[in-house]
């Protein structure tokens, strides 16, 4: 892999961000040469500026990580937002990657996009058998356009053009803000912060598959390296886990003393979320190495010290 690494012009979209601070650690350490654009230079939305900054760029792969994204209240709260600029973002990225004659593009898509009611575990064949959950099916189906577009051009125009799917993601440096974050940072910042009772939404019976950031990025690694296939696919930890059982380990990880009260009237989301990971492992060679526990207590102690 170091020598595919090294000296590679890469360009990163939201390299800045969560997972994307955690990949250009990682391309760089192996010899990479990076190139992180900045919104406020060059913002996706704007066709233009995406074609200046390919010119300028000139990356030998393009790895789009850029995303609007949050929980369940943010997904509901900006559906269209979060429908159009992904969308946007990522459609204009790839057509101008091509007309820059980009060697290679990786898009990042979202389980968002499977199904409400995906057989578990969730295997990349039934990505088109069913309408995905709704509090995120504007984000989902957005990600899903960004398939069905690299499998175009690649049939059109023979664009190297690949597409993978995360799980749920967590780790440092996630985001803790309690408007927009996901599940496992929120959970840690109430619990750290303590008090006699903590509200959580739904009932707690949703299931939901979790893969550190870390493991994320070294899987993103190996498909650009590795995979060159038309088809999309998971990224995951193989392991499932309910909110309910993930608020008790969180709990006990961050000493919380107080207890739980279950919202029902507030919506869970997709009923069970888990993955096969089989296609990723026999066609790059990934599996993750992070177990849940692991990487939850590295989460908090980032959390706790970030606070100080």
């Amino acid at each position: 892999m170091a020598d595919f690494w090294s000296g590679r012009r890469v360009l990163v979209t939201g390299g800045a961000g969560f997972l994307g601070r955690h990949l250009v650690e990682r391309m760089r350490a192996r010899g990479a040469e990076i190139i992180v654009p900045r919104r406020k230079e060059h913002d996706l939305l704007d066709r233009t500026q995406v074609r200046k900054l390919l010119a300028d760029a000139r990356p030998q792969l393009v790895i789009h990580a850029a995303a609007v994204v949050g929980g369940i209240g943010a997904n509901r709260a900006h559906p269209a937002q979060f429908f159009f600029e992904n969308l946007m973002m990522g459609a204009q990225l790839i057509e101008e990657s091509r007309l820059a004659k980009v060697p290679k593009v990786l898009s990042l898509g979202s389980i968002c996009s499977y199904p409400k009611f995906t057989p578990v575990p969730f295997r990349e064949e039934e990505l088109w058998n069913g309408y995905p959950e709704e509090t995120n099916a504007p984000y989902g189906l957005a990600k899903k356009m960004l398939l069905v577009q690299s499998q175009a051009y690649r049939q059109e125009y023979g664009m190297n053009a690949i597409f993978v799917m995360p799980v749920n993601l967590y780790g440092p440096g996630d985001n803790f803000d309690l408007e927009t974050s996901h599940v496992i940072p929120a959970l840690i910042r109430k619990c750290v912060e303590g008090g006699e009772e903590i509200e959580l939404w739904g009932t707690g019976t949703p299931t939901r598959e979790f893969l550190y950031v870390d493991d994320c990025a070294e899987g993103l690694m190996l498909a650009a390296e590795r995979y060159d296939g038309s088809e999309p696919v998971n990224l995951g930890s193989g392991r499932e886990i309910s909110i309910r059982d993930l608020a008790t380990m969180i709990a006990g990880l961050t000493g919380f003393r107080g207890r739980f009260r279950w919202n029902a009237d507030k919506p869970d989301g997709q009923p069970r979320r888990a993955l096969d990971t089989s296609r990723a492992e026999r066609l790059f060679g990934f599996r993750a190495k992070t177990p849940l526990e692991t990487g939850l207590k590295a989460t908090i102690d980032w959390f706790r010290a970030s606070r100080k």
